[in-house]
């Protein structure tokens, strides 16, 4: 048994020695292996860089976005002020409802009540069509302002 090891050795030996142009064959292996780790250690660096780039852009938009958002609700408060809604409302000729004015029954009387949808037809029959009012909403208008 010891003569089959002596032959692996010596096999071993034989291919570890084993030179291409004066370079030993492991040599050239393990700067291939060096020079495949360097370059992914290269590449996984532009990546992370190129992430990082991306990931501080997208903090800026969000602080561009906040800013605007805290602008805008400036605005928001600034335009729906008391005083100048009543200042605008008062230059467009508005002014407040008065409490005392209320509706009498005769107003009342002339709004026509709202009349119920028609039943829907079954499939393939034609729909029930409600019956058109005689007064028109201008007729009714009239008769409220005598």
């Amino acid at each position: 048994m010891t003569g089959a090891f002596t032959n692996i050795l010596r096999s071993l030996e034989r291919l570890m020695n084993w030179r291409i142009r004066g370079v030993r064959w492991v040599e050239i292996i393990g700067a291939a292996a060096v020079a495949v780790m360097v370059l992914s250690v290269y590449v996984a660096k532009t990546a992370a860089a190129r992430e990082n780039s991306r990931i501080g852009e997208i903090e800026r938009e969000i602080a561009e976005n906040s800013q605007r958002v805290r602008l805008l609700r400036a605005e928001i408060a600034r335009l729906e002020q008391p005083g100048r809604l009543e200042a605008l409302s008062r230059a467009a000729g508005l002014e407040p409802v008065d409490v005392r004015r209320q509706g009498d029954e005769t107003s009342l009387e002339a709004i026509s009540p709202r009349r119920a949808a028609p039943a829907e037809a079954p499939v393939g029959e034609p729909a029930a069509v409600a019956p058109v009012a005689d007064e028109t909403v201008s007729d009714r208008a009239a008769e409220a302002e005598q």
